[in-house]
């Protein structure tokens, strides 16, 4: 029973990053822009928000604060990632290029960038970058008092956590509550769906693209930054992201375009991930393990077509440019 416990703990705290990747891309998506960079946004939201809390805390000195160290990760790299996807909303949504190539590019430039800050402050330090042990507890330690986290049970599974996961949690919901309950929420699905449609009922196509976009694209690079804080033990490493934005874009299909599925996708994939470190059989390659996230979002791909529910299908218009000159 204690090891499974711990599974599932590790296995959330493993997932958290895609679930901010997933509800990033799932708010770009339902605007009918197809972000394929978020691998790269990823990356560049890492490297600068480790950059921000470890520069913080070699200014501040012994008086930095763990919260301000939290706050400054999440803006630098929210705002890493609305950049890029800036970029990628002029070139997709003003210049109407192809999404699927802008996409690409964005995750080799996005990669490029990151990597190249990451071993930048590196270099310029002449050693691992790092934040010390009193902020890495900021990022990893729970929130809860002591007593609530040693509960028997729903200690661990409802106040053993970091920060970072009851605020993905938080965003997901309100993602969900927001495109279901608000009169925006339903205009941006609108314009996902057909864009000729709402523009002709008076809605600003331009405007909900680049928005949905800017703030899908910061939020994924946040679960960048929450992988190298986190799982990665708040030091640098240039390939250790390598691979979670595809996950990200992966789990988006696997929760059928829900923030509310990718609660528990997240905790699933995070699971898969780890899998071999708790099961290991030694007929069964590393490799294998760890394609399983790939396997379980085609089988569940193939079984969403088969039913042909239009409720589990992507946007209609998903990765289609609009000329407004063609309505």
């Amino acid at each position: 029973m204690n090891d499974l416990l711990k599974f599932i703990v590790a296995a959330v705290l493993t997932g958290i990053p895609l679930l901010y990747g997933t509800v990033g891309e799932v708010l770009t998506e339902k605007s009918g822009n197809l972000n394929l960079g978020v691998e790269g946004m990823m990356y560049m939201g890492g490297a600068l928000g480790l950059g921000a809390a470890f520069y913080y805390e070699k200014l501040a000195g012994a008086a930095a604060s763990g919260p301000v160290a939290v706050v400054l990760a999440i803006l630098f790299s929210f705002l890493a990632g609305a950049l890029g996807a800036l970029v990628f909303s002029f070139l997709t949504v003003t210049l109407r290029a192809n999404q699927n190539v802008t996409g690409l590019a964005l995750t080799i430039f996005g990669t490029g960038v990151g990597q190249f800050l990451g071993e930048y402050m590196r270099v310029r330090e002449g050693t691992y970058v790092a934040v010390g042990n009193s902020l890495k507890s900021a990022f990893q330690n729970s929130p809860f008092p002591r007593f609530l986290q040693e509960l028997p049970v729903a200690g661990p599974l409802l106040f053993g956590y970091n920060i970072f996961v009851y605020l993905g949690v938080a965003v997901a919901v309100i993602m969900a509550l927001y495109l279901s309950r608000t009169r925006s929420g339903l205009q941006l699905r609108s314009v996902g769906e057909s864009p000729a449609t709402a523009d002709a009922a008076g809605i600003n196509v331009t405007r909900y693209k680049y928005l949905a976009t800017i703030l899908g694209g910061g939020i994924s690079a946040i679960g960048g930054m929450v992988y190298i804080m986190t799982v990665a033990g708040a030091v640098w490493n240039h390939e250790g992201l390598s691979g979670e934005g595809w996950l990200a874009v992966a789990l988006v299909i696997f929760c059928l375009w829900s923030p509310l599925r990718a609660l528990w996708g997240s905790a699933l994939f995070g699971g898969l991930m780890i899998l071999y470190l708790r099961l290991v059989l030694p007929f069964f390659p590393t490799q294998l393990y760890k394609i399983l996230p790939y396997v379980v979002t085609v089988v569940v791909l193939v079984a969403v077509s088969m039913r042909q529910k239009r409720e589990n299908q992507p946007p209609a218009s998903l990765g289609n440019a609009y000329f407004r000159e063609e309505r």
